[in-house]
């Protein structure tokens, strides 16, 4: 026997009987009610440019079914897909009930009926054609997608330093895409420099760190805004500098300005990306006073001067820098992007000798003198004048506090 054909009419007739439908008011009030569904959009990229639901998340119908479970895993939470006029989203509603989706709805009428019932709806921003080559690789990771990239071009980074943490940190950050980097420096290119600090070349030599620096990153990528503070960084300007910025990604040599910025970010708000090197060692750390311990729940008050060689004094092997410098980024991008697990109450520490990471829990000091429960640092000190005193003890040795770790 020849098996009867079914017509597109039957089928939708057939998947519409086996699917549920909502119409645009009923959307409409369950959005503004709550707590609200999920709102795909389902239609071609053209379809969407011309706009969309607000709050919808936009999955082509061809990628639905790979990308849905990225999107939401939980086959519990309500689904709302919408087309154009509703046929495309009833048959993706079948199929994601076939996946397990217990509680998939279609629009009916899609957008034009959401259009023409005169309810309100946005229209996408653009990137250019050069914009979505650049950023492809990027865009293809469902966790970041086209309105992941935005939030890295819409972000603004603050660099302390133009150096070895702050090169690699920067040069990722701008092939990354974060719109608007400020860097913090103002000391000139030297030679020695050179082994490590890979934002400057040799015709660098003698210019301001800051204009070199900005020079390279307009080469990698012309997207973004380069912001140069040729000026010391003190207690009379860091609050205004640090302002507008979304992150600080600390890469200072000096403990005067690791205490000013930590300071600074703690009573600004600011989530601050901390780290440091040394001859063979790195460490890297997130320092959010709203969700775990900033830089003085370790340590309250500076080492005595002399007691912690600099780079300039000890040494670093040249090609550490970039492997902290580089994870500095990604932890800078993960808190751009509302990603994984930033390293806030976290220290990784890299020893380039064995080639090991180890992890230390960090814990909140509630004695902390600027984020503690009272704190006692309510203002920005000389920090120069500050570091360059030991402060006695009883005993007249100089104090500086233990951390407050726990090895896992």
């Amino acid at each position: 026997m020849t098996q009867r054909k079914v017509t597109r009419d039957e089928l939708l007739a057939y998947v519409k009987s086996q699917i549920k439908e909502i119409d645009v008011q009923g959307l409409k009030r369950w959005l503004e009610q709550g707590p609200p569904p999920r709102v795909v959009d389902i239609r071609e990229r053209d379809e969407f440019e011309q706009g969309f639901i607000p709050g919808a998340k936009f999955i082509p119908r061809g990628h639905l079914e790979l990308q849905i479970e990225d999107y939401e895993p939980d086959r519990e939470t309500p689904i709302v897909l919408y087309c154009a006029g509703g046929v495309r989203s009833a048959l993706a509603a079948k199929a994601l009930q076939d996946m397990g989706y217990q509680h998939v709805y279609s629009l009916a009428g899609g957008f034009s009926a959401w259009k023409h019932a005169g309810l309100p709806f946005d229209v996408p921003r653009k990137m250019t054609d050069e914009q979505r080559i650049r950023y492809s690789r990027h865009m293809l990771i469902p966790e970041v997608g086209e309105e992941g990239q935005w939030k890295l071009l819409d972000a603004k980074v603050l660099l302390i330093g133009a150096g070895g943490l702050g090169s690699p940190a920067a040069m990722y950050l701008a092939a990354a895409g974060v719109g608007t980097l400020g860097i913090v420096d103002y000391d000139v290119v030297d030679l020695s420099n050179l082994q490590r600090q890979i934002l400057h070349g040799v015709e660098d030599i003698g210019r301001a760190k800051v204009e070199s620096a900005r020079e390279t990153l307009a080469s990698i990528n012309p997207d973004v805004r380069v912001i140069a503070h040729n000026t010391p960084l003190n207690s009379e300007n860091v609050m205004e500098i640090i302002r507008d910025y979304d992150i600080v990604v600390n890469g200072s040599d000096n403990f005067p300005t690791r205490y000013l910025i930590n300071d600074a970010c703690v009573m600004a708000g600011k989530p601050l990306v901390d780290g440091s090197i040394f001859q063979f060692e790195g460490q890297v750390t997130v320092y959010k006073a709203d969700e775990g311990p900033c830089y003085r729940c370790l340590f309250p008050t500076p080492p005595p001067p002399g007691e912690v060689p600099s780079c300039a004094e000890g040494g670093v092997l040249g090609v550490l820098p970039g492997v902290v410098g580089c994870l500095q980024a990604v932890e800078a991008i993960k808190l751009i992007l509302g990603l994984g697990h930033p390293l806030i109450g976290r220290l990784l520490l890299y020893d380039a000798l064995s080639a090991e990471f180890h992890e230390v829990r960090l814990r909140k000091n509630p004695r902390c003198p600027v984020c503690g429960e009272n704190p006692t640092i309510t203002e920005l000190i000389d920090y120069e004048e500050f570091c360059g005193v030991p402060l006695p003890r009883r005993d007249g040795a100089a104090q500086h506090a233990q951390p407050l770790l726990e090895t896992v």
